[in-house]
């Protein structure tokens, strides 16, 4: 074989192309791994979070004697760290995952007053007494007596209006 003056190192360009190309790769690998990305699951959707909570339901009059009368107040806290808008926001609830037989249009008290509402007779709480409903701030939602029982499972789904998509969703035991 017959060596040329240019030819001592023995650098083949083939492999200097590969090694390259698989540095670039790694190196993407390395910034995609750094970056965030939504998980991607082959499993069913999830549940939604649960950013409005039921903190407690009550059975008794909140005038005296107190009797139990199955009065039926719920009261939600916002659970979650951004406040909400909360004309943009409407409710529906389950007993024992049947629907209630009421109609929360909004969240918004004040504009509530205005809505065809059954089921529910007021609302009340710093939750629903703005425009905004501010993580902390609760909202009592007062049903027909008779709604819930104890022991029932009580849901809530949050709806977002605009999309009919359920934002918040949240069980409690009666």
């Amino acid at each position: 074989m017959k060596e040329y003056p240019g030819d001592q190192h023995a650098v083949s360009h083939t492999q200097a192309v590969i090694l390259l190309i698989a540095i670039t790769i790694l190196l993407a690998l390395l910034v995609l791994l750094m970056l965030r990305f939504p998980e991607f699951s082959w499993n069913a959707p999830s549940e939604p979070p649960e950013i409005i909570i039921i903190t407690s339901v009550y059975h008794v009059s909140d005038r005296p004697p107190n009797a139990m009368n199955y009065d039926s107040r719920v009261i939600l806290r916002h659970n979650g760290t951004e406040r909400l808008e909360n004309d943009a926001l409407a409710a529906a609830f389950y007993r024992n995952e049947e629907p209630v037989n009421c109609r929360i249009e909004t969240l918004n008290g004040h504009l509530f007053i205005s809505t065809r509402h059954y089921g529910v007779e007021v609302m009340w709480g710093s939750g629903c007494s703005g425009t905004y409903w501010n993580p902390g701030e609760k909202t009592g939602i007062d049903f027909t007596d008779g709604t819930f029982r104890p022991g029932d499972r009580v849901r809530v789904d949050v709806i977002e209006k605009s999309t009919g998509n359920v934002v918040s969703r949240h069980t409690f035991t009666a």
